[in-house]
């Protein structure tokens, strides 16, 4: 009796999916088009290629800029709230409207208070409940079709695939509890347990999907994340069995749509995966030693860093993307994802040699490997690992008139690769300045990246593109102040490039004191910053947490053309760089009027 109407609104849905796939991938040919027009005006040698002039660009980037000031701020709780992970105001609106899209279709005529009141909610339910499963398998697919259309990858859908299966859990217990309801008012529901099996299964689904939202808690996964993973791929397909026995058979093709898409994504990833860790014939001219496999080597750089090394590779990555690692003796059931730290070569040249990692101590897969390290680092012991990928679209960072890029940690991994990319491009670039910031607990952390960023600066100089780069040390331990005389003698001489500057109205530095008070004061930029002596300045060093909000103004404000900002780090740190860019968005009035250019965000979050 329900059934026409519910199927109508069961294809809506998928209408409406659809449609927003359509526009975003309209939105991406536009963007394509933008760089590529940047591209063209930058060998004319216009003055600021990334300005837009004319009228149908210029609604695009209001219209651009508008919905990056409204998707922009995270609020960030401190305190005992800390571990809470708030979305983001778009994700935010995201989900209202997601929400809407599903309260409307659970309850237009559905709400009439007649004798089927309690079946026909209970029916809907179960259309728009089971409309939603092959949404949830695509959204959580690494090698995603959708993914693929809107130019975007799986851990940048990776949160929306969370919020549509929690809100699978809410339509189905909207679905099983006014059944529920009508069998408990008419006492017969050990009748229907007995006489209609289906009824037990979908109670099984339910509680399939209560266990999964209480499991997938960004607490629960920080806590046992390995666990997590497993259980949660061994989950996902029982959920499926259990609702193909529960549905009607004329429901079945929402189950294989879910079952293609999780065949897809398996067998493609099966494919990369022998592709790239078996080898038929080897290749003498790179030094490849194993067929099966690669040789991985682990080395502890410091107390709380390993950088892991990837040998006999062949492949070709883009600034920014991540791997997965597999480390059978370390972790037999286990492969985690890395950012890609290597430098970064052209595709013209042999990628066969090395990748590299940069990984942080914490615990579990990473402590296992710390601890490897340190135990073999003298003997020189390799182990064998897999690895798939690469994995992520980073956008077109040479797009772009102002580059600022902020990590934390290893999360230079994620930028140092960009920086590298934009200096040894042999394309036409848009890039004039880049702003380089790189937070750190401790001094040691930064000695896999110190002598690239040494070499960045050279070529920045022959690239004719102005450089800055700060380094800011948070450790309050005085001991590394005592030592930077010694230290930068040493770098003076090898290299001339590394150089303490302690800015300021030539104030003298009072090394007196027990507790560090020294700051790193870089004084406000100006248009003719672009000259010779600005290229060649050296590396800032800072001994207390920067001014984010500062370091990200003070390019943006010199700029002519679009800014983009790209961080990885922490949390807090993801947030603090988020609420300034909306922040100052705002301020500026970007596109409305003012002159004031865009800036583009680019967000990598460490996550659990």
């Amino acid at each position: 009796m329900f059934r026409p109407y519910n199927q109508v609104l069961a294809r809506g849905y998928w209408y409406i999916i659809t449609g927003v796939v359509g526009f975003l991938l309209l939105l991406r040919a536009v963007e394509y088009y933008q760089t590529w027009l940047r591209r063209v005006r930058t060998r004319k040698s216009m003055l600021y290629p990334t300005k837009v002039d004319d009228l149908p660009m210029q609604v695009f980037a209001t219209a651009t800029a508008i919905t990056r000031e409204m998707s922009y701020p995270q609020p960030h709780p401190g305190g005992w709230f800390s571990f809470f992970r708030p979305l983001s105001l778009g994700r935010v609106i995201v989900i209202a409207c997601y929400w809407a899209v599903i309260t409307y279709m659970l309850t237009y005529r559905a709400i009439i208070n007649d004798a089927y009141y309690w079946e026909r909610v209970g029916f809907r339910g179960a259309w728009i409940s089971v409309t939603q499963v092959p949404l949830v398998y695509l959204l959580a697919s690494k090698s995603s079709i959708l993914g693929f259309i809107i130019g975007t990858s799986h851990e940048r859908l990776n949160w929306l695939h969370r919020w549509v299966s929690r809100t699978l859990l809410v339509s189905a217990t909207v679905h099983g509890s006014f059944f529920m309801a009508e069998w408990v008012r008419f006492d017969f529901v050990a009748f229907e347990l007995e006489l209609m099996p289906m009824v037990k299964y979908g109670l099984g689904a339910w509680a399939i999907l209560v266990w999964t939202f209480f499991t997938s808690l960004s607490p629960m996964r920080r806590l046992a994340y390995e666990f997590f993973v497993l259980q949660h791929i061994v989950t996902s397909v029982v959920f499926l069995w259990v609702l193909y026995v529960h549905v009607p058979s004329y429901a079945h093709y929402n189950i294989w749509f879910a079952i293609g898409a999780l065949v897809m994504d398996r067998a493609v990833r099966t494919v990369l995966l022998l592709f790239q860790n078996i080898r038929v014939r080897q290749a003498k001219s790179c030094g490849t030693t194993r067929r099966v496999g690669h040789e991985v080597e682990l080395q502890a750089s410091c107390s709380e860093i390993v950088v892991i090394t990837i040998k006999d590779v062949h492949l070709s990555w883009k600034a920014g993307q991540h791997m997965y690692l597999w480390l059978p003796r370390l972790g037999p059931l286990e492969s985690h994802p890395f950012t890609i730290a290597s430098p970064y070569k052209e595709a013209a040249e042999c990628h066969c040699n090395q990748i590299q990692f940069a990984v942080r101590l914490q615990s579990g897969f990473s402590k296992r490997i710390h601890r490897y390290a340190m135990k073999t680092q003298e003997s020189g012991n390799s182990l064998t690992g897999f690895i798939a990928g690469p994995y992520g679209t980073p956008p077109c960072w040479e797009a772009y008139e102002s580059l600022i890029l902020i990590s934390a940690s290893t999360g230079a991994s994620f930028t140092m690769p960009i920086l590298e990319s934009i200096l040894a491009a042999q394309t036409t670039i848009c890039t004039r300045r880049i702003h380089f910031l790189l937070i750190v607990r401790r001094r040691s952390h930064i000695e896999f990246y110190v002598q690239r960023l040494n070499a960045a600066l050279s070529h920045a100089e022959a690239r004719g593109v102005e450089l800055e780069v700060e380094i800011a040390i948070t450790s309050d331990d005085s001991s590394f102040v005592e030592s930077e005389t010694s230290e930068k003698s040493i770098e003076d001489e090898k290299s001339g490039q590394v150089e303490e500057v302690v800015r300021g109205a030539n104030e003298a530095v009072d090394f007196k004191e027990d507790k560090i008070e020294k700051m790193i004061h870089v004084n406000s930029f100006s248009a003719s910053s672009s000259t010779s002596s600005r290229r060649t300045a050296p590396i800032i060093y800072s001994y207390q947490r920067p001014d984010v909000a500062a370091f990200i103004r003070r390019p943006v404000e010199i700029t002519g053309g679009e800014t983009s900002v790209a961080v990885c780090g922490g949390k807090s740190l993801v947030a603090t760089v988020r609420n300034s860019v909306a922040s100052l968005s705002d301020e500026r009035a970007v596109h409305k009027g003012t002159g004031a250019q865009g800036i583009h965000l680019h967000v990598e979050e460490y996550c659990f």
